[in-house]
């Protein structure tokens, strides 16, 4: 396939994985108080391994030497990305406002260009530079409703703080997907899901031992559906192939897409309305991701080893 065309097909998948990580916040922000958040995140990745393991066992079996060798990559991935991330974020969407948790998580672009060059000695462009601030932008205006003295009566509590710590790991997992093991998507995926259920079985089981228990009804099972199945077994899938395709910058970039799917959805089910300020930051969002997709172009034509998979 011509570069131009899988670079083009990078960005469109990250916009669907951004969609679906849009709803699994709609849904955790729905069921916060009929599952606790440990629960929620241990029952997905749980959920999501059995799933993936009828289609992977015979791989994991024919590459288990690879995978041994690179465990320790293997390990990283699956701590930051699968038990940290969504479990921070759902710890925090419990105690914190939508509008501070999105602030937070516009962050994620800057943070990876921060960590691409410090751990990978990666430098980015000057174009994907200016494109990361006009996206950040793009977020600030639609979470202070274009009214930079909002800005002002921002607080940051408890709850921040575990958002910010979500915002953290994923840089780190973004980034270290440029050191991804060379073993099949499926066991990479199916192994990093292993890693996040060991990993938050022990806090699971902590969480319902004092009390924390699931209420289970039809609402419960289908959001464990989703978050396992769409949110998890299908969004990470193309992540991890958009990542390598459009490199970490870009693909941590996109998460700047989350406001725009976030406030569509609440438009169409919630019956939220949509103001002016939504769609000024929405195009300078585009705006910045457009600039980054250029800066790709211009760094493959030049041929200079700027930001993109090694």
């Amino acid at each position: 396939m011509p570069q131009k065309s899988l670079q083009l097909r990078a960005f469109a998948m990250l916009g669907l994985v951004m969609l679906c990580w849009a709803g699994n916040s709609i849904i955790g922000r729905a069921v916060r108080f009929d599952i606790p958040p440990v629960q929620l995140a241990f029952g997905r990745w749980l959920l999501a391994l059995l799933v993936l393991l009828p289609f992977a066992w015979q791989t994991l079996w024919q590459e288990r030497h690879a995978i041994r060798e690179n465990w320790r990559w293997i390990v990283l991935l699956g701590l930051t990305g699968i038990a940290a991330f969504n479990t921070l974020l759902y710890a925090g969407l419990r105690y914190t406002t939508a509008t501070n948790a999105l602030l937070l998580q516009s962050a994620v672009p800057a943070l990876v260009l921060v960590m691409d060059r410090v751990f990978f000695g990666m430098r980015a462009p000057w174009l994907q530079i200016v494109g990361v601030i006009f996206s950040v932008i793009g977020v600030v205006v639609i979470v202070f409703e274009g009214d930079p003295a909002a800005a002002l009566r921002l607080h940051l509590g408890a709850g921040d703080l575990w958002v910010l710590a979500s915002v953290l790991v994923w840089s780190l997992y973004t980034v270290s997907l440029r050191r991804k093991p060379a073993i099949a998507p499926i066991n990479l995926v199916a192994c990093t899901f292993a890693v996040g259920v060991i990993a938050l079985a022990p806090f699971a089981f902590w969480e319902w031992s004092n009390g924390a228990i699931v209420h289970w009804k039809w609402s419960t099972l289908g959001a464990y559906f989703y978050v396992a199945v769409i949110s998890s077994v299908m969004a990470y899938f193309i992540y991890n192939w958009a990542a390598s395709v459009a490199g970490p910058a870009r693909a941590g970039q996109a998460i700047t897409l989350l406001p725009i799917f976030g406030a569509i959805l609440s438009a169409l089910l919630l019956g939220e309305q949509l103001y002016f300020y939504h769609f000024v930051g929405m195009a300078s969002i585009l705006a910045g991701i457009v600039l980054g997709a250029f800066a790709h172009r211009q760094s493959v034509r030049t041929k200079v080893p700027l930001v993109q998979d090694k």
